[in-house]
């Protein structure tokens, strides 16, 4: 396979161009090399292409009018000569793109094999891909990093500028083959509010870091911020971010300023992107450099507080390792984020976080366990927060633990295989499914049901593989996207119907590949479903928190409960009200409020009525509250040995197979013992009948 990653900025090389403006800290230069090296690195990859916009500057690097930089023996960076030589800033690249998507067409059609796929990182390399899709057929899939829709959400302030590249955004959205997100937030939230968004297309792929290396060394970080920190030993509160409005960095400083507990005891270092001096950059950038020094001009915190002009890779790294030995926290109290792949790095290094809860940082933080979300727009908050993690020792040290553990699965080599994957169906769509005759369905939850054992979900895949008589349905409280994600990570094997959300959502594929949601389903379910009033009546309810907002679904509401006994409490306030609903508890802290009609037991008879299944050939297995319904409602249910212990009462039931085995294993084990036994049945009835 031989895979074109698209970016038109330019600067792509190992350290992050010094323009002598303000700069971007490399976060979408590092993004770009981690994914392509760990690309080529693949025994199926015989070609990972960077291509970018070719240009002579020698004070920013004479590699740059290079058409050609080997980084490695499958691994090139490839430089289009546009005709203009100029380096052009961000802002400046609309004007040239016409003509750089000429040349690189034109190299194209000069080479003796076409790329398989092009992979758009922005919306103008989007733009340009769709051109190449149009004159040669290379399909392209899309990775946005950073959407102007969100940005004007978050800052309110509209612009021509921002309002051409939301247009750019839905464009590249709507054409794209895949679209690329890497948190929840941004594929379920962001991405789905724009027109051309097909729920289908988005996938998430969760990006890597490069690991930090393993040595001790921080001389580099204390030679660049020891000219304004008197005493180097304090616990660093440490940020980095470009100095743009969105990222919130002048509120930190006044978190910082109005806290006397961290004026005495800690440092602020902010790394700011690149400059040569305050004023230069766009007028954005000068105003918030600007606002910074004034903050820290009006607390008086020269001393404590460290801007440095420029930095180097090696730099950061050695200040997120400066940082957690000197037991200080990493912040990032962005108004919106759409990942923050910051907040992974500081975990790599065992440095807890404080970050903004709107956007990717929610899922970073719950798979990472290694930090304090908070509201951004809240200065006492985002000083409270670091507050607490400085002052609790035991507190900080748990966080710190977890986040070099738990980061250990983000590497660019998980992510080029679930990339390669991605791009394998992108190129088969189109093809025609095989032809199977389904005559028995396995509906099954995913998480720890299928997943958490790597050999038993292999063996559950080998079945479902050799037995074509046999359909495959998911039915998971996660949403479609998550789902997907879920399937690809464990390698199971591809649904014929995705039960989703609790079972308030039902997907089907297209001939094209396409999902597309059962609205016959959402009709069947929606009576008497009145969401605004149920968030109203449970809001004052103790110990019930809402979750993300991308958990809150057309039919379902979602929060997080402190104990069980709160499922009570909520039916009993529904009642009071009434509201009818169904309340189901999972994993001893979901609580999902659907509507009365739906849960994974109505979907999933849905779906064997739309496949013409009889029922009494469907089995359904999981482990968790949120399965009860359907393991109640199936004729042939599968307990997982590991099932939790709010479904304990189950496994007395006569239609239930209590499975030895956990996970994959017990679901399989499941589903052949009581395929027997129906067999059994089976014949021993047709004995009988025979004998009448």
């Amino acid at each position: 396979m031989h895979i074109v990653s698209l970016a038109l900025g330019g600067c792509l090389k190992g350290e992050p161009v010094r323009y002598g403006i303000t700069e971007d800290t490399g976060g979408h230069i590092t993004y770009i090399l981690g994914e392509m090296s760990a690309l080529a690195r693949r025994a199926d990859v015989d070609l990972a292409e960077i291509v970018t916009r070719r240009f002579d500057a020698p004070e920013l690097g004479g590699i740059h009018a290079s058409g050609e930089e080997w980084l490695g023996p499958n691994l090139v960076v490839r430089r289009i000569d546009s005709g203009n030589p100029r380096y052009l800033a961000k802002e400046a690249l609309g004007a040239d793109r016409a003509a750089f998507t000429r040349a690189f067409i034109a190299d194209l059609r000069g080479r003796e094999r076409l790329p398989d796929l092009i992979h758009a990182h922005f919306a103008d390399a989007a733009d340009v891909a769709i051109q190449v899709e149009k004159e040669l057929g290379i399909p392209f899939v899309y990775t946005a990093h950073s959407l102007g829709m969100d940005k004007l959400k978050a800052t309110g302030e509209p612009s021509s500028a921002l309002q051409g590249r939301i247009v750019e955004e839905d464009r590249a959205i709507a054409a794209a083959r895949a679209v690329i997100g890497s948190s929840c937030d941004e594929c379920e939230r962001q991405l789905t509010v724009y027109p051309g968004a097909r729920v289908g297309r988005i996938h998430r792929l969760i990006p890597g870091i490069d690991r930090p290396s393993p040595s001790d060394e921080v001389s580099a970080a204390l030679d660049l911020v020891s000219r304004q920190l008197r005493d180097l030993a304090k616990p660093m509160v440490l940020a980095i971010a470009r100095p743009v409005r969105k990222k919130n960095l002048v509120r930190l400083v006044e978190a910082f300023g109005r806290s006397p507990y961290l004026r005495e005891n800690c440092n602020l270092v902010i790394l700011a992107g690149l400059r040569s001096h305050l004023r230069c950059g766009e007028p954005e950038q000068a105003g918030v450099l600007g606002d910074i020094v004034n903050a820290v001009d009006a607390h008086d915190l020269y001393g404590s507080v460290a801007y440095p002009k420029t930095h180097t890779r090696q730099q950061v790294e050695q200040l997120y390792r400066l940082a957690a030995r000197t037991g200080g926290v990493f912040v990032n109290p962005a108004l919106t984020e759409p990942y923050g792949l910051t907040l992974v790095e500081a975990a790599s290094h065992g440095l807890p976080v404080v970050a903004t809860r709107n956007g990717g940082p929610q899922d970073i933080l719950a798979e990472l366990d290694h930090g304090i979300l908070v509201d951004p727009r809240s200065t006492e908050d985002i000083g409270a927060a670091i507050e607490r993690l400085v002052s609790d020792h035991a507190l900080w040290a748990r966080y710190s633990h977890n986040g070099r553990t738990n980061s250990l699965a983000m590497n660019w080599d998980a992510y080029a295989a679930r990339f390669v994957d991605l791009a394998r169906d992108v190129l088969r769509r189109g093809e025609p499914r095989r032809s199977r005759v389904r005559t028995r369905l396995v509906v099954s939850d995913l998480d720890n049901t299928l997943t958490g054992c790597g050999e038993g979900a292999g063996r559950f895949s080998r079945f479902l593989h050799r037995r074509s008589d046999f359909g495959f349905v998911v039915a998971t409280g996660r949403s479609i996207v998550e789902a997907r994600r879920l399937v690809r990570d464990w390698a199971l094997p591809r649904p014929d119907a995705w039960i989703t959300s609790v079972g308030t959502e039902i997907y089907f594929e297209r001939a094209d590949g396409d999902l597309v949601r059962d609205e016959s389903f959402s009709r069947e379910i929606e009576a008497g479903w009145e969401p605004a009033a149920i968030s109203s009546a449970l809001r004052d309810i103790e110990g019930l928190a809402p979750q993300a907002m991308h958990e809150q679904r057309d039919f379902k509401r979602s929060y997080y409960a402190a104990g069980a006994d709160l499922v009570q409490k909520v039916r009993a306030r529904l009642d009071e009200v009434g509201l009818s609903a169904r309340v189901v508890f999972s994993h001893e802290r979901l609580l999902d409020i659907l509507p009365a009609r739906a849960g994974k037991a109505a979907a999933m008879h849905h779906v064997a009525n739309r496949l013409s299944i009889d029922p009494l050939q469907v089995f359904a297995a999981g482990d968790s509250g949120n399965d009860a319904d359907m393991l109640t409602a199936c004729a042939n249910a599968i307990l997982v040995g590991n099932y939790a212990p709010e479904i304990a009462e189950l496994a007395d039931r006569a239609n239930v197979y209590l499975a030895r085995r956990r996970h994959g294993g017990g679901a399989l084990e499941g589903v052949l013992m009581q395929y027997r036994a129906r067999r059994r049945g089976e014949r021993e009835r047709e004995s009988a009948r025979e004998v009448a």
